[in-house]
């Protein structure tokens, strides 16, 4: 693990890989000491965000080395099912172009594989999921982003697949869309974080007009 200020109120740890960023994250959270504000991992790094009136970087940063010598902290996440009606998913063919497969192929891989949420950022609640099986990476970004994406489109680029929360601006080809609301900022709703795994499950148009405003529930939604 390598450490480096980030500012003077944060630290930020280096981990081999995503999954040791995720138990780093939950090791330091369970331990929650008092000058701790915020945790925030992102693939393989986490800011550790602290009260620079209580303590300082030097000995934030020796606390966390000691932690991760110690660290036996279990990735601990949801699971989600996310429903999604491919054919609303304007850039299907074109991906299925992209990659030389059929459009069903490509619905099969991404709907078959568990994602891990990596990341999230870009706007309030925006996933960022990997990784997408072999066949599908690759796969780059608009020539010309759209100028609003809604709220439930679902993308993919490089390596990476994503939901769109909010209607925002994007560049990501579009693939399908879920009916359900994901983020709403007013009430405080993000329901998915950093370490939980999201499998897509393919509905027809009829499912996304019957489901269509449903929050993704955490009873129901859980796998």
């Amino acid at each position: 693990m390598r450490l480096t200020p980030l500012g003077d109120q944060a630290v930020l740890a280096y981990l081999d890989d995503e999954p040791a960023a995720v138990r780093f994250a939950a090791a330091v959270r369970a331990a929650n000491p008092g000058w701790l504000y915020d945790v925030v991992p992102a693939y393989a790094s986490v800011g550790v965000h602290f009260d620079a009136e209580r303590i300082t970087v030097a000995d934030v940063s020796a606390w966390l080395a000691h932690l991760a010598v110690g660290e036996r902290a279990e990735t601990v996440g949801n699971r989600w099912r996310i429903p999604v009606c491919y054919e609303l998913g304007p850039d299907l063919c074109r991906v299925a172009e992209l990659t030389r497969l059929p459009a069903d192929e490509v619905i099969r891989l991404h709907s078959e594989t568990e994602y891990a949420v990596y990341a999230v950022g870009f706007v309030p609640g925006f996933p960022y999921l990997g990784y997408l099986p072999a066949p599908l990476c690759g796969v780059g970004r608009l020539a010309s982003p759209r100028l609003r994406v809604d709220p439930g489109s679902v993308g993919v680029t490089g390596r990476q697949t994503a939901v769109y929360p909010l209607p925002r601006p994007g560049g990501w080809h579009l693939i399908g869309r879920t009916p359900l609301t994901l983020v709403d900022v007013a009430d405080g709703f993000f329901p998915l974080r950093v370490g939980d795994r999201v499998r897509f499950a393919r509905i027809d148009a009829a499912e996304f007009r019957r489901a269509e405003g449903n929050r993704l529930d955490p009873v129901t939604s859980r796998v």
